[in-house]
């Protein structure tokens, strides 16, 4: 079985945050598959995606923890980490871009930090841009703050493109959907 994690914070007052990405994309995986999310073994809410042998899952211990949830149903479900893939955002990417890898550093997010400390680096990781903001802005506050207007459609294609490549990497791996939407995204940004 797969383990597909979407990194966000719990509750209305996060909803539709840059931060919440990861959240997003979950449900749009979730809505796709006509599968509901439940209370898991973990604090976390998960869905059984039975066709594809998967499980989505969004933790609730807050970005910053979300290692304790992770790891708690890596070691539940008994996963191999080859086998999990956390969706989150990404500010050093442009508003929209993907970036797909099997494995790696935090890159200074504290949720994929939390997630190293306790499994360590050997699991894919799947980014999504949600841009720098003004680099005067303090980075917490532009993290947790809704899209703008203007940013919407481009962020809906993404969280669309971010579950199809999801879908790829449950069906042919992550080297084929690095191959896809890494090489697509590249494309996208030089026109």
């Amino acid at each position: 079985m797969k383990l597909i994690v979407g990194l966000g914070n719990p509750g209305p007052k996060y909803r539709g945050t840059r931060h919440n990405v990861g959240f997003a994309v979950a449900d749009e995986l979730a809505r796709r598959a006509a599968v509901e999310f439940e209370a898991g073994p973990v604090d976390a809410l998960v869905a059984r995606w039975r066709v594809r042998d998967a499980m989505l899952a969004k933790p609730l211990t807050f970005m910053n923890a979300s290692g304790q949830a992770v790891g708690g149903l890596v070691g539940y479900f008994k996963i191999d980490l080859a086998d999990l893939l956390v969706v989150v955002d990404e500010v050093q990417l442009p508003l929209g871009r993907l970036r797909l890898r099997a494995s790696g550093t935090a890159g200074g997010h504290n949720g994929l930090k939390s997630i190293i400390q306790h499994l360590g680096p050997g699991f894919a990781r799947l980014r999504i841009g949600v841009g720098r903001g003004d680099p005067k802005w303090d980075l917490a506050d532009h993290v947790l703050s809704r899209f703008a207007p203007d940013e919407r459609e481009t962020m809906d294609q993404a969280i669309a493109r971010a579950a199809d490549a999801v879908e790829t990497f449950l069906d042919a791996g992550v080297t084929a959907a690095m191959n896809r939407f890494n090489a697509a995204d590249d494309r996208e940004q030089a026109t």
